[in-house]
């Protein structure tokens, strides 16, 4: 469940984070460092909201940043915006000074959660780049994305969220001329294809991959290998939790090392990126091409 805050305005929120700095830096106050390395927006509708939350924990000090929660109830029959600011801290390393980041949870009720961007903008650091989370399937057309997407730099998804991953991928190429697109499905199988990568050249006139593993990873992996030969590949699909196994034609893809990685972990790699990725859309692209 999502907190209970208290009803607010964008005003008094912003007091309140003057008044946080403010008491940061009075006499006798514990040394503490205020930092941001970018603004950190995330989408988070209710059934998300405890692995957000987790994520975000994780994140620590490797991506300080202001980060801006948001927490939709567009079922709520009052439209008002309730919210709260607080500080994170940690020690970094070998020093006695605290590191902290804001953190400005917003509930956003009624119809305010389909008008996030005036919410939102006020809080956005200057000069710095904005990174969107989007927690669950991508309502595409629906405003509170159209507006978002207009104030992001690099939207974050994972399309192993998605219930219907191969029509959400088909429509995923609208926002690509847009803002940058990162896909935590598509990273989770960088170590498989650098293993199918290694089996050049007896896949160069493969026909078939079978890939056990959630559905999006699949659908990625055979994305893929087609945009890399430039041809129709077969995919046969055996649902698993996690990727087991990639197998084309016949000949079984090992990857030398899979490092473990937290959900912290794989969202903090893409807060690392900053430019288009050519191959992941070009793979992306090849679902809106295909027959209906």
């Amino acid at each position: 469940m999502v907190p209970l805050m208290p009803a607010t305005t964008v005003r008094e929120l912003e007091r309140e984070l003057a008044q946080l700095r403010d008491a940061s830096t009075e006499p006798g106050a514990a040394p503490r460092l205020r930092t941001s390395v970018m603004t950190h927006i995330a989408w988070v509708p209710e059934r998300w909201v405890e692995a957000a939350t987790g994520t975000l924990a994780g994140l620590a000090e490797r991506h300080p940043s202001r980060t801006i929660l948001l927490f939709p109830r567009p079922e709520d029959d009052s439209d008002a915006l309730e919210g709260e600011v607080d500080y994170r801290c940690f020690v970094r390393g070998g020093e006695e000074r605290e590191v902290c980041s804001e953190v400005i949870s917003l509930r956003l009720c009624g119809a305010r959660a389909s008008a996030p961007a005036s919410v939102v903008m006020p809080f956005l650091v200057s000069d710095l780049p904005v990174f969107l989370r989007w927690r669950g399937p991508l309502p595409f057309g629906a405003p509170e994305l159209e507006q978002l997407a207009g104030v992001a730099d690099r939207l974050v998804v994972d399309s192993g969220e998605w219930p219907e991953p191969r029509a959400d991928l088909a429509s995923l190429p609208s926002l690509f001329d847009r803002i940058a697109v990162s896909d935590i499905a598509w990273a989770r199988t960088l170590p498989w294809r650098a293993a199918v990568a290694e089996l050049w050249p007896d896949v160069r006139e493969a026909s078939a991959v079978r890939v056990a593993a959630p559905e999006s990873v699949a659908l990625l992996l055979g994305a893929w290998l087609e945009t890399r030969l430039g041809r129709k590949v077969r995919l046969d699909h055996e649902p698993a939790g996690e990727i087991e196994l990639v197998e084309v034609d016949g000949r079984e893809a090992r990857p030398t090392r899979i490092e473990p990685k937290t959900s912290s972990d794989l969202l903090s790699d893409q807060l690392e990126l900053f430019g288009r990725d050519r191959i992941y859309e070009e793979a992306v692209r090849s679902f809106s091409s295909e027959p209906t």
